[in-house]
């Protein structure tokens, strides 16, 4: 959706050694994408220090930041909020319905099914604005200084990433809240054209409004 919307991609994995850049200056936005690690790992797995040290220069640009699940966990983190499972040790693995708060109403139009696939939840931020809502995990997207978000849910989901996903990680389909493979392909055939279209409108927002706060 980036590259339709004239966007080169320049991809870094900091789990394969792979440098993040030392500026915004050359970027126009960042992406950070979620993985079966916690955004707590850092003291274990050094890539997740080198995020959680790397995102303050995201910040500081003021440019466009979006987090996705992990990815908003380690946004939640570096701006001071705890990042924890569920206290009933609840999960959401699959489709869920989220709901806007006032402020979130600029963003989601209604209740929207979104595929989930987490057992931590974050805190939401001090300064930060909650802007969607969920029944398990309360905080589901927040929004902080009008350029930098974060969603616990995964709309870039394809089919082919769900195959992958429920096949490696089959065994935590036994969780609470977790709903079968079979529910997930389900759910997914009939909620999968609202979140794409959903992620298409954030996107020209997101960036939209980011551009117009930059000059």
């Amino acid at each position: 959706m980036l590259q339709e919307q004239g966007y080169v991609l320049d991809t870094r994995r900091p789990s394969l050694q792979e440098a993040l850049p030392a500026t915004m200056d050359d970027h126009d936005a960042v992406v950070i994408f979620g993985g079966p690690m916690s955004a707590n790992d850092d003291q274990t797995l050094p890539f997740i220090r080198t995020e959680l040290d790397w995102i303050p220069i995201a910040l500081d640009s003021q440019k466009p930041l979006l987090g996705i699940c992990l990815g908003a966990q380690l946004l939640a983190r570096v701006l001071g909020a705890k990042v924890a499972p569920h206290p009933q040790g609840m999960t959401e693995i699959g489709y869920f319905p989220i709901a806007p708060t006032l402020a979130g109403q600029e963003h989601f139009n209604g209740s929207l099914q979104v595929y989930h696939w987490h057992r931590e939840g974050f805190e939401l931020p001090q300064d930060a604005v909650l802007l969607a809502e969920g029944a398990t995990f309360g905080n589901q997207a927040f929004s902080y200084r009008g350029t930098a978000y974060g969603v616990q849910f995964h709309p870039e989901i394809t089919a082919e990433m769900m195959d992958k996903w429920t096949t490696l990680g089959a065994e935590q389909l036994t969780l609470p809240g977790a709903q079968t493979r079979d529910e997930q392909m389900q759910c997914h055939a009939t909620y999968e054209r609202a979140s794409a279209d959903w992620l298409k409108g954030f996107l020209g927002r997101w960036l939209g409004k980011a551009a117009c706060l930059q000059k």
